[in-house]
């Protein structure tokens, strides 16, 4: 039953209250109730995250469209773009000519001149509408004291469009009362194309096709907080938003965002939107150019208001509510009301007066209350759209939300479209109803500047900002990224210094004997001390190898610095004491075991247990140690606390013990490699290739101390200006050059040093110097681990480089993510040429086809890195291909590999006594 009927059938008899009352009782059509609003949130945000998850899948009631605009303006856009608008204000075209200046410079208003579609081109071939685009920009240009220069033009293109990149998109359908035959699924950029190389009167560049709610988004005021969100309610009405690229499942991307056009214009969900529709929204519908489409638009958007306002009077009129039961032959016409007319009901001051003069040029004779009673309708249709705006908006405010998995989300959207601009309530309403269905939100909304034409022209001056910073960023990185004939070049350098090492002549591979001779074969057993001193904390472990397995119990003890710093007496006496300390624990007291040495300084060995001390790192200035033998002082302060019987059977390099404990696992490992703080590796050697020890048969450990390699200048080619840098500042100028380049002690810094060069090139932070990023060592290694990890959302990586003080853009994150993969890319690959060098050797040694060999590895870059292990092992694969190679991580290698090369010695040295 109609609600507006009179019981008997007949209409109002007059009376101004019955007028009244039924006008009320029509409009309570429009009232949409808080529950409703909450109902349509939840049914558009789970039509988006359905047509964001499977844009494939069955028919999404809203299109979630990727624009392929990943960035947002930061305020240095500079330089001169025209905008061509299409379809932004109904039946006409725009033209702009924008100057950006940034933020710094002088605001410059943009020039434009507006054309008028005519009719039959709106609704002719498609063709026809782009030559017409086409002659209005160049009879535009033709205005302007323009040289032959090449212009950037940025399109926007306000229909529903498929796009596959910036300056592709395909159109998907009509809207707003145009109708262009042949042009659904045309790429619009291209048509736009030749139809200005037709006139050929100009060199134009279209850089990217636009909707125009992004330019509205990118077009808003710059702000305290990012202009995220795009609205537009104009002729129809749309929003975009930034959305995590990592969701939108047809770009396959992971990183970084994208602006997502919602299209919701098409959002028809019958269990939320249904109830709401009206029987003049039904008839207006049925008399559109695109029934059962467009619903939402159709309820919001401002070409459909003035209708939906006429056929209620019109409704009313017959019910003889308003104008004494008299339709004037206007108000019965189809598109008689517009929107204008509403902002002129709506103004504050004249409002009731703009409503007679609208009745008057309609041709009606009004009553005292009909004007009062028409603003009343105009009212209740307008809040209803801005309400149901709201709610749509809310939807998308929660999407955002629940994407970057914020608790609060702070936004600023920017507005932009007729009814916005003359419906000054409308944004009232619509900023009320968001509070209520977004409490969690606190959303600032800012006007678009230029209706969005200007936003167009940022979204090409942005696009331009970020090829020039791409090339930038290229140019910069190109040194980090080694090809194949670098890294072979590396290999064969490496293994030129390793054979000179080896027969004593000058290299910058020392090559160094270690005096272990083999590798576990599985049987040794017994009971092993080790000591493993290599900063201020050091550990005493009791190694048990038995046929089970290795068991291990250790105590960390720490060292004062009044002791490091003290006498080397001093110094071993203390290291003694905590020894018997852990024997009286472990109830080992007056027994006498074998005990391995790991001792993580540099060191010349001259026997399994001689080692002479080349000088203190770590913070360590032990008196009277450097040069001499520090086994033998470790004897010495034995022999002084009489109640220690000690058997110290070995000193280890941490390198060689990482080899020796993964060799107890797999027996075919051979090399040991630590990628930490520094880096080194160590191999088993031919006996018969080592110069500096007598013998011919067997193997020898040889310690690479592949950290200096590249000291001589062999690295010069593949050195930047950052390594050089960081070189300069580091305490050993001109040495360690290999390690500088891979360890994690260095990589961090190398980064920083990139960080700063791009900051100064304008390409990140906006150009602004942080006083931060100039601290040394303060941009760590273990913030490449992180940053690099797959795990981690870009969200948590920014996090990450706020903490450094770094305030960064989505733009930032991702340039400092590919600093930090290039950087750590080429230390693995540099660490794999190396690597690849040693199993070369081992394999050319014992002259076979085909090698199969382990790699015990250790140091905390190469474990927590994501990445690096990988690429080591590739790098390998690809420079080794005769060599099959498995890596094996070492599990406490200073410690069980000093006690398994004690227990190796001590197997040799009883097969020999037999």
């Amino acid at each position: 039953m109609d609600p507006t009927a009179s019981p008997s059938g007949e209409g109002a008899l007059g009376c101004p209250e019955d007028s009244i009352r039924l006008v009320e009782t029509c409009l309570q059509l429009f009232t949409v109730t808080d529950a409703q609003l909450q109902q349509i949130q939840a049914a558009l945000l789970a039509s988006m995250e359905q047509a964001l998850q499977d844009p494939e899948g069955p028919a999404s009631a809203v299109r979630m469209l990727p624009t392929y605009v990943g960035s947002i303006p930061h305020g240095t856009e500079q330089g001169d773009f025209v905008v061509l608008e299409l379809g932004a204000t109904g039946a006409s075209l725009r033209v702009l000519w924008v100057t950006l200046t940034g933020t710094e410079g002088p605001r410059l208003e943009p020039r434009s001149q507006e054309f008028v579609i005519p009719q039959e081109v709106m609704l002719g071939p498609g063709q026809q509408l782009f030559d017409f685009a086409a002659r209005c920009l160049c009879e535009f240009l033709d205005t302007l004291p323009l040289c032959q220069q090449p212009l950037q033009l940025g399109f926007s293109f306000s229909f529903p469009c498929h796009q596959t990149g910036l300056d592709k998109s395909t159109l998907i359908s009509w809207t707003k009362g145009f109708w262009c035959s042949g042009m659904e699924g045309q790429d619009v950029v291209q048509m736009l194309r030749d139809a200005i190389r037709k006139q050929g009167a100009y060199s134009i560049d279209v850089v990217a096709v636009v909707n125009d709610t992004v330019g509205t988004m990118m077009g808003g005021q710059l702000g305290p907080g990012p202009c995220e969100v795009g609205l537009v309610v104009d002729t129809g009405t749309n929003a975009c938003y930034m959305e995590e690229a990592r969701h939108v499942a047809v770009l396959d991307e992971d990183r970084g965002r994208v602006c997502v056009s919602v299209e919701w214009g098409s959002f028809h969900d019958a269990g939320a939107l249904g109830p709401l529709l009206t029987t003049f929204d039904h008839v207006l519908d049925h008399g559109s150019l695109n029934p059962g489409a467009q619903r939402f638009e159709k309820m919001i958007g401002g070409l459909y208001l003035g209708e939906l306002v006429r056929l209620v009077l019109a409704h009313l009129t017959e019910r003889r509510a308003l104008f004494g039961g008299c339709p004037s032959p206007a108000l019965l016409c189809p598109g008689s009301i517009l929107l204008e007319h509403l902002a002129a009901m709506e103004d504050p001051s004249s409002g009731e007066a703009g409503a007679h003069v609208l009745l008057q040029d309609l041709g009606l004779s009004t009553g005292m209350v009909d004007a009062k009673l028409v603003q009343q309708v105009g009212w209740a249709v307008s809040t209803r759209a801005a309400r149901l705006c709201a709610a749509a908006l809310s939807a998308v405010l929660a999407r955002l939300q629940r994407g970057r998995e914020l608790q609060t989300l702070r936004v600023a959207v920017a507005t932009g479209g007729q009814v916005f601009e003359r419906l000054p309530r409308f944004l009232s309403v619509l900023r009320e109803t968001v509070q209520l269905l977004a409490p969690q939100c606190e959303v600032s909304f800012t006007p678009s500047e230029d209706g969005g034409g200007r936003g167009v022209a940022v979204v090409t001056a942005v696009a331009a900002r970020l090829a020039a910073h791409r090339r930038l960023l290229e140019e910069t990185l190109a040194p980090f990224r080694l090809g194949h004939r670098e890294l072979e070049a590396v290999q064969a350098q490496m293994r030129g210094a390793m054979s000179r090492g080896l027969h004593g002549e000058a290299s910058s591979l020392r090559m160094l004997p270690t005096y272990v001779r083999a590798t576990p074969d599985g049987s040794e057993r017994g009971d092993f001390l080790a000591l493993d001193l290599g900063g201020t904390n050091f550990r005493v472990l009791l190694v048990r190898v038995a046929a089970q397995g290795v068991r291990i119990t250790n105590q960390v003890y720490s060292i004062p610095e009044g002791v490091t710093q003290g006498s080397g007496q001093q110094l071993f006496d203390h290291i003694v004491d905590c020894i018997v300390d852990f024997q009286r624990k472990q109830g080992l007291s007056g027994q006498s075991l074998p005990l391995g040495f790991t001792f993580s300084f540099p060191c010349q060995q001259l026997g399994l247990d001689q080692g002479i001390l080349l000088n203190w790192t770590k913070g360590f200035k032990a008196s009277d140690c450097e040069g001499q033998d520090v086994v033998k002082l470790l004897r010495e302060a034995i022999h002084r606390r009489q109640a220690a019987k000690l058997n110290v059977v070995a000193i280890v390099n941490d390198t060689v013990g990482t080899m020796m404990s993964c060799g107890y696992e797999d027996s075919r490992c051979e090399v040991g490699l630590i990628v930490g703080t520094g880096t080194n590796a160590c191999y088993m050697e031919e006996l018969r290739n080592v110069a500096a020890v007598a013998g011919d048969s067997g193997h020898m450990c040889i310690n690479m101390e592949w950290g200096a390699f590249g000291d001589d200048g062999s690295l010069d080619a593949l050195s930047t200006s950052f390594d050089a840098s960081v070189d300069q500042a580091s305490i050993n100028p001109g040495k360690q050059r290999f390690e500088k380049m891979i360890s994690g002690m260095y990589l961090g810094e190398i980064v920083r040093h990139i960080l700063l060069h791009l900051t100064q090139l304008g390409v990140l932070f906006r150009g602004q110097q942080t006083q931060s990023l100039q601290a040394r060592d303060i941009f760590k290694t273990k913030f490449l681990s992180e940053i690099e990890s797959d795990s981690l959302a870009l969200r948590q990586v920014r996090a990450i480089l706020e903490d450094l003080g770094l305030p960064l853009t989505s733009d930032d994150a991702l340039m400092v993510l590919e600093v930090c993969q290039a950087v750590s890319q080429r230390a693995a690959r540099l660490c794999g040429a190396g690597v690849a060098a040693v199993v070369e050797k081992i394999r050319e040694n014992r002259g076979l086809e085909e090698l199969s060999v382990s790699v015990g590895v250790d140091g905390t870059l190469y474990k927590l890195h994501p990445h690096f292990s990988s690429l080591v092992a590739a790098t390998v694969r690809e420079l080794a291909p005769r060599c099959t190679v498995t890596f094996l991580q070492s599990e406490d290698g200073s410690g069980k590999g000093a006690a398994l090369v004690t227990a190796v010695a001590c197997r040799l040295a009883q097969s020999t006594r037999v």
